[in-house]
């Protein structure tokens, strides 16, 4: 398959994606939102119909609160995040949000964020990566125990890690982008989007993995085995099933980033990447580079052997 013929352009491609994704990052940062700098967090909740999401947000701009964020809860209720308050902007917020009196609302909760909150959430989510990273190696190394040639089983599992790293660094890379170009800020959606990715790209990587191993069983009882060419046969086996699959998830997030709320439209926008560039790694990545691997590996022997 030309993917393997060609597999250093495509391994060049995605180095060179991480490599301007962690320089954006490096020089431009992220905006991190209220849940990790703290603020305020009120929820009202209207005793008849809300009203429009787009109405409100504009009202709330003309406030001059900085950035506040507003989403809706249940039927009949909104969030309110925003920085700290003081009773006068409070009572602000409460007016702008009845439409000036003429929607009646009930004050549910108005509490403070401390940016400890941020800070214990950050230091969840790096202990979980770390704990999904190490089940994939040892799942991966594992499953693939019998099939330790040409390539070690838990080389798979590095590999799948290496590739769920590019999966979540360049939606990042492109989130920083938005950071800096758009004003737009990280919350807890944020997270859970990264998270999610993790799990949505592993899942494609195996399944094409899965395939190199039941290939290279058939090699091993017929024939000698050309790596290579059963890597090469296992992605045109799999990669129709894997981009169509990706391609109806895809669908239904660009659906919710230009249809659905706007408190997850960039949400869907990072999945979306999330999705495009898991699909990619698995293809274009993941399995090239077992290839490498493999030929890394047997010119080792070889200058062994000649010394």
């Amino acid at each position: 398959m030309f993917v393997i013929k060609y597999k250093k352009i495509f391994i060049s491609i995605s180095i060179g994606l991480v490599v301007l994704s962690v320089l954006a990052l490096s020089i431009f940062g992220l905006k991190v939102g209220i849940d990790f700098k703290g603020g305020a967090l009120t929820e009202v909740s209207y005793k008849d119909a809300r009203p429009v999401q787009s109405d409100l947000n504009t009202s709330l701009q003309a406030l001059n609160l900085g950035s506040v964020l507003l989403q809706p809860a249940g039927d009949k209720d909104y969030i309110v995040k925003s920085r700290d308050l003081s009773d006068v902007e409070h009572t602000l917020l409460l007016k702008t949000l009845s439409s000036d009196g003429k929607n009646a609302l009930d004050e549910v909760s108005f509490n403070s964020i401390g940016p400890s909150v941020g800070q214990e959430l950050t230091r969840k989510a790096i202990i979980a990566i770390i704990l999904v990273s190490l089940a994939i190696i040892i799942f991966i190394a594992f499953a693939f125990r019998k099939v330790s040639k040409p390539v070690s089983s838990w080389r798979y599992g590095i590999i799948a890690i290496v590739s769920l790293l590019h999966d979540v660094i360049i939606p990042i890379g492109l989130y920083t982008m938005l950071s800096h170009f758009f004003g737009v800020e990280i919350d807890t959606l944020f997270v859970v989007a990264a998270l999610t990715i993790l799990g949505l790209s592993v899942s494609d990587t195996i399944v094409i993995f899965d395939r190199i191993r039941e290939n290279i069983r058939n090699q091993i009882a017929h024939s000698k085995i050309n790596f290579s060419e059963v890597v090469g046969k296992s992605l045109e086996q799999s990669y129709v099933r894997s981009i169509c699959t990706s391609l109806t998830v895809i669908l239904v997030l660009l659906s919710l980033f230009f249809f659905g709320p706007a408190s997850t439209k960039y949400f869907a926008l990072m999945l979306t990447a999330g999705m495009f560039f898991g699909t990619y790694s698995s293809i274009f990545l993941a399995s090239p580079l077992l290839v490498w691997v493999e030929e890394v590996q047997a010119k080792n022997k070889e200058n062994k052997k000649k010394k």
